[in-house]
């Protein structure tokens, strides 16, 4: 998720992939300090900005205490609770350990994050007796983590035994930023579905730009698996048709007998599934997707095709992944992100933990990739052959079945996360608003109303219960894509689109000429805006924005929904802002 403006709100770090992006670096100045461009989104209006931000602190700068945004910065982001997995930074410590020996050892850390990996290296360099003969360099490209990175290292009196970049890896430089080529490379680029944050077009430019021939690696492999099963809780997630029926509402968001116009992306979705313990039903053993060797260069794609043999009788729903790191070369210390249910129930001699155990976290999930169409009936030991692929950033499935009801996908078909789909499934949540819209229009005949977000469920049960009204769909983000998807099921709902009108601009562009000079008797919102659905609550304050930038539109008595917004937090959350007070400067104790 791109970071935040909000006065107060940190961002987090965007992943590797995505940083040639956000961050493009520019001498300001010749005779200046060196700055960067650093891109921001802007929560409030949805707008992307460019701040210019120093890159480099000054000592006095370094030695002084931690500012306020330091602490909020490890708040907001996963590194918090990536510090606290004691299972992650034990096996890192032990793998570190064990390939740092050599005295004349060369390391690189890439992705350095707060330094963590690289203070492990630098302290087993000098258990080898490497302090002025080896080195140990670390490369952060976000530039506000690189800052905090300088800071703990100074804080734990190593900020001379790590030299710190704040650049991508593909901008350092044998002869320039490094000295020689590393012989070890150090590295946590990884995400929920492995190959999200870069890893593949990083370890390869790394191979061929950086590394010696045959380095060392820590991690050294990392494999991944997956199971197949059945779980209703994870199908409403992605069979919006069903559950819409059910709801008995007259609304259809994907009408019977048409080709599909809104589904689930057609991706992996990180989810915590060790919560789903009791709502999943296997139905088969775990089987090996792809490996991963950190030593070799890696190949930009590859296909796999895996033989299933069904352990039950069931419907297969999805297929729910995770990987598991080798750390070392001799392969006695291992971390997993596999469901604590695959590992009780699984007859397959799964790899375990360091220590054998593993802490909840919230950095790292399992992943669930949805079955197409409506899924797969499997009968025990019946085979199933699953196609599997990888490009440089994910993994992707299809399941060979002959599914007679399933239906092909519209090119320009509107495509939402599982959460969405399941909530514009729910029958409460959707009678709520049907209840709360129905009691409003009853006494108006003929209102006009903005759909002040990407909502076309709103558009769509506005148009419904009063066909008289004028619905004026900003759909700031989904624009024509939100248009097509309205033309195409407005037969279904008896919809005359002469009633709608898609703005497809934000709210500062509006003016009373797109009204017609008339005054808004209704502006509602979920609120939703398309791609922003990653967003904290409390940064998510865009509708609160848009509503006060249109109030000279809206009538004295307008109708708007929501009313108000209650965040409410619990006590655990301030004794954890409390613990970063000491957790920057006591980082080591950790390990």
């Amino acid at each position: 998720m791109p970071s935040c403006l909000l006065p107060g709100i940190a961002p987090r770090p965007p992943p590797a992939a995505l940083r040639s992006l956000l961050l493009r670096r520019s001498r300001m100045a010749s005779s200046g300090p060196a700055r960067a461009f650093q891109l921001r989104l802007n929560p409030l209006t949805g707008d992307s900005e460019w701040l210019v931000v120093d890159e480099a602190e000054t000592e006095a700068e370094v030695a002084a205490p931690a500012p306020t945004h330091h602490k909020q910065l490890l708040a907001a982001t996963s590194y918090l609770d990536m510090l606290n997995d004691a299972s992650r930074n034990r096996a890192y410590r032990l793998a570190i350990d064990a390939t740092v020996t050599d005295p004349t050892s060369r390391v690189l850390d890439i992705g350095a994050g707060t330094g963590l990996l690289s203070m492990m290296a630098a302290r087993a360099l000098a258990a080898a007796g490497g302090e002025g003969r080896g080195s140990v360099s670390a490369c952060e490209s976000y530039l506000p983590m690189g800052k905090l990175t300088r800071r703990v290292l100074r804080a734990n009196g190593m900020e001379n035994k790590v030299k710190v970049f704040h650049k991508r890896s593909d901008e350092l430089g044998v002869g320039v930023e490094l000295d020689s080529r590393p012989d070890i490379l150090v590295s946590e680029i990884l995400d929920s579905e492995l190959l999200g944050e870069g890893l593949i077009p990083t370890l390869q430019h790394a191979h061929d730009m950086l590394l010696v021939k045959n380095p060392k690696t820590v991690p050294y492999r990392a494999t991944t698996y997956g199971v197949l099963v059945e779980s209703t809780s994870l199908w409403k997630m992605h069979d919006l048709h069903s559950n819409e029926a059910n709801a008995e509402d007259g609304v259809r968001l994907i009408p019977s007998g048409t080709q599909i116009v809104l589904s689930v992306k057609s991706q992996q979705h990180a989810m915590q599934c060790d919560a789903l313990a009791d709502e999943i039903r296997l139905l088969s053993e775990p089987f090996k997707v792809f490996e991963f060797d950190f030593s070799e260069r890696p190949d930009s794609h590859r296909e796999t095709k895996i033989e299933i043999k069904a352990t039950a009788d069931g419907h297969a729903h999805a297929i729910v992944s995770w990987w598991v790191l080798q750390l070392d070369s001799s392969g006695s210390v291992f971390y997993s992100t596999a469901p604590r249910w695959v590992r009780q129930s699984s007859g397959v001699d799964l790899p375990q933990y360091a220590n054998g155990t593993k802490d909840w976290c919230d950095h790292w999930k399992q992943c669930v990739w949805f079955i197409q169409g409506t899924g797969a009936p499997a009968k025990k030991d019946q085979t199933l052959s699953l196609s599997a692929s990888h490009n440089q950033t994910s993994i992707s499935y299809q399941l060979n079945i002959n599914d007679e009801g399933s239906r092909s996908p519209k090119s320009n078909h509107l495509t939402l996360l599982p959460e969405r789909v399941a909530l514009y499934g729910d029958k409460v949540w959707r009678s709520a608003l049907i209840s709360v819209i129905r009691n409003y229009t009853s006494e108006r005949s003929s209102p006009i109303c903005i759909v002040a977000d990407d909502s076309v469920f709103l558009a769509l049960i506005v148009s419904f219960l009063l066909p008289s009204s004028k619905v004026l769909a900003m759909f700031p983000c989904l624009r024509d894509s939100g248009l097509n998807y309205l033309q195409a099921v407005a037969d279904a709902n008896n919809l005359s689109m002469d009633r709608i009108k898609v703005i497809g601009k934000k709210a500062s562009s509006l003016t009373t000429n797109d009204l017609n000079h008339e005054k808004v008797n209704m502006l509602v919102g979920e609120p939703f805006y398309h791609g922003s659905e990653g967003m904290l609550p409390w940064q998510n304050l865009r509708f609160w924005n848009e509503r006060t930038l249109l109030d000279p539109l809206l009538s004295e008595d307008a109708f708007i929904m929501p009313c108000k917004g209650i965040l409410r937090t619990c006590g655990e959350a301030v004794v954890a802002l409390k613990m970063l007070r000491v957790l920057t400067t006591q980082l080591l104790m950790i390990l």
